[in-house]
């Protein structure tokens, strides 16, 4: 966005470490240091970056880790800070972003979910929740915001080939029962063997949410990458299966008229 005249306003834990990724000029961009688990911060953030550039008309939700798992395995505290940072950090940041762009009567909302947001997978379970979560916030937020102009678009990547599965972005629950030796070896598939062969292109991605930014009418879910058009596909047939097959009961607890 940089590259095309835009401004940005980046958040993250450390403006220090914004500065040093982006290397731009600061009329350009605003790096704010913000702790997605405090209101008051994700507040303040957003006045100032409604001060320094006037206003607001995209915001990207993009902060988020993974808790790799079993759901018996992790603890009361780690699934809590899960939903936290992945699903009241979102929920935070755009409430506090929304007054401005109602005002506007303009304004895009990309929250960033996955296509495990649509299907879940063993060792993936409280994760898939927060972004199942993000999904059905996502969906009723596009309704109650259609109406003054503010757009919501989930994008919902495949496996891509980012930082996600290193550098402090995936833990693992710190009791791991020995009983599920299957999960096991899904934690090590995932920390050694997908990291660094994964299909997504992150740069293609980045442009095609940059792209729909710009469609008069975008679409309210973008499947990104061909793994999760796979893994999306496989969810609807089954969906559609269990409909089909369990149709009778299903219509047998109507009222009788």
């Amino acid at each position: 966005m940089l590259n095309n005249g835009h401004n940005v306003i980046a958040t993250s834990r450390s403006s220090k470490n914004l500065k040093e990724a982006f290397n731009a000029p600061l009329n350009s961009l605003l790096p704010i240091e913000v702790d997605l688990e405090s209101e008051e911060s994700i507040a303040l953030a957003v006045i100032k970056g409604i001060e320094h550039f006037g206003q607001i008309d995209c915001l990207v939700n993009n902060a988020g880790y993974g808790l790799l798992g079993g759901i018996e395995e992790a603890s009361k505290k780690e699934v809590q800070q899960n939903f936290d940072v992945n699903v009241f950090g979102l929920l935070n940041v755009t409430r506090a972003v929304l007054p401005y762009m109602r005002k506007a009567g303009t304004g895009h909302i990309f929250n960033l979910s996955s296509v495990f947001g649509l299907i879940a997978g063993a060792g993936w379970g409280i994760y898939c929740a927060t972004k199942f979560a993000v999904e059905g916030l996502s969906e009723a937020l596009q309704q109650e915001v259609q109406p003054f102009g503010v757009k919501v678009t989930i994008i919902e990547p495949g496996y891509f080939r980012t930082s996600f599965l290193e550098s402090g972005s995936i833990i693992t629950p710190q009791k791991a029962i020995d009983d599920y030796s299957a999960l096991t070896e899904i934690k090590r598939s995932h920390l050694e063997d997908i990291t660094g062969t994964q299909i997504g292109d992150p740069v293609k991605a980045a442009q095609v949410i940059f792209n729909t930014a710009a469609l008069p009418e975008p679409p309210l879910r973008l499947l990104l990458g061909s793994d999760a058009l796979h893994y999306a596909s496989y969810k609807v047939s089954l969906l559609q299966q269990e409909i089909e097959a369990n149709k009778e009961i299903t219509l047998s607890t109507d009222f009788v008229l």
